[in-house]
């Protein structure tokens, strides 16, 4: 069996929804113990669907090879219990409201007092400081803030990311800085204080859209599925359903026109005689892509850009990513248990020669809270 390399590490997280149980989870995979802290209802994550065999599917997605402990932390049982949890930690991640932590007496400078080595990680919605500190910050509303919503969309209406992109690029910021202050705690023996944004997080992600409006005078436009600034790049209708391509270089404008449209002609066309062009005059470069492909079936289309040396992709829902045949030859899959028995999901994205993971149950809410008092009581008592 592949090592785990976090094996040995401890994580004790105050987490709900998305962000910062996804940034766990990722420890979690690599071998890291995850001591969850609960509420009495629970993560509130595990009321959002029941679409998982009466479980949600956020729940089910985030949580799995966690111990869930609930505590009352407005006792003084429970809070005693977390401080006692965290001061032996070696990771601490929250992501409750702002200041909440701090009034626990567990911010950043207070926790490293108890634990010099503790890696400290705070994720919020917009940071410390500023007017925005307070505001409440939820997925939709910081795609809105961090303009991702000014250029996804259709012309005529914006539209959100169909997944929850601004928790999901703050949780892998945090998870990132976390492995990175591991290493540099390795090399001085000391924690660190992690803060992550959530619009900062997916403000870099939009750095691209950032520079072209910034130096560029205008926003690029929303564009539907197309590609916004690259043409041809985007779906086109067979005569039985859309595919997907995309070009990337003149080369393959040319290989395109010749090979899948069977019109060296279009090549030399001035108004499309480079990106530029085919962008300005996208209309009429659609319309004569939709020409030749309107006569195609849907497997033609795609063997001819196969041939072609074209990047393409057929259009999938959710069922048939599921049985993606790409996914069942590289193994992809394993089940994983929980209490409504097991559940077949995807295995980490990352393959190592050298490192294993795992992927234990997803835990009944206070699945483990005997088990961790106890063991705080035995350490208690040497």
């Amino acid at each position: 069996m592949k090592r785990l390399p976090l094996a040995g590490l401890t994580v004790v997280s105050l987490e709900q929804a998305v962000a910062a149980p996804f940034a766990t989870r990722q420890l979690a995979d690599l071998g890291a113990r995850v001591i969850k802290i609960e509420r009495d209802t629970g993560d509130f994550a595990r009321g959002y669907d029941s679409r998982v065999e009466g479980m949600a599917s956020y729940f089910v997605w985030l949580n799995r090879s966690k111990e869930s402990v609930v505590l009352d932390l407005k006792s003084t049982a429970g809070l005693d219990a977390l401080t006692t949890l965290v001061s032996r930690a070696d990771i601490f991640v929250q992501n409750l409201a702002p200041g909440a932590v701090d009034r626990l007496g567990l911010g950043g400078e207070q926790a490293l007092a108890l634990n010099p080595r503790l890696i400290h990680t705070s994720i919020s919605g917009y940071g410390h400081g500023g007017e925005y500190e307070d505001k409440k910050a939820y997925d939709l509303l910081i795609q809105c803030e961090a303009g991702l919503l000014s250029v996804t969309g259709t012309p005529e209406a914006p539209a959100k990311v169909g997944i929850s992109i601004a928790d999901i690029s703050a949780g892998m910021y945090a998870y990132s800085g976390i492995l990175t202050a591991l290493l540099q705690r390795s090399a001085t023996g000391l924690g660190d204080v992690i803060e992550v944004s959530m619009l900062e997080a997916l403000g870099e992600w939009m750095g691209q859209p950032y520079f072209y409006a910034e130096f560029g005078g205008t926003q690029q436009p929303r564009s539907g599925a197309s590609h916004a600034t690259i043409a041809p790049y985007g779906p086109v209708e067979t005569s039985e359903a859309p595919v997907f391509f995309g070009i990337q270089n003149e080369r393959e404008w040319v290989r395109f026109c010749s090979q899948v449209l069977g019109d060296d002609e279009i090549a030399r066309d001035l108004r499309f005689v480079d990106n530029s062009s085919r962008v300005a005059n996208r209309a009429a470069l659609d319309e004569e892509i939709r020409r030749a492909f309107s006569r195609l079936r849907t497997e033609e289309a795609l063997a001819r850009l196969d041939r072609a040396g074209i990047a393409n992709a057929a259009l999938r829902d959710m069922q048939q990513f599921s049985a993606h045949p790409q996914l069942a030859a590289r193994d992809r899959w394993r089940d994983v248990d929980s209490p409504v028995g097991p559940l077949r999901s995807l295995i980490p994205p990352v393959t190592s020669r050298e490192s294993g993971f795992r992927m234990d149950a997803v835990p009944a809410l206070g699945e483990h809270t005997e088990a961790v008092l106890a063991e705080l009581a035995t350490l208690a008592s040497r």
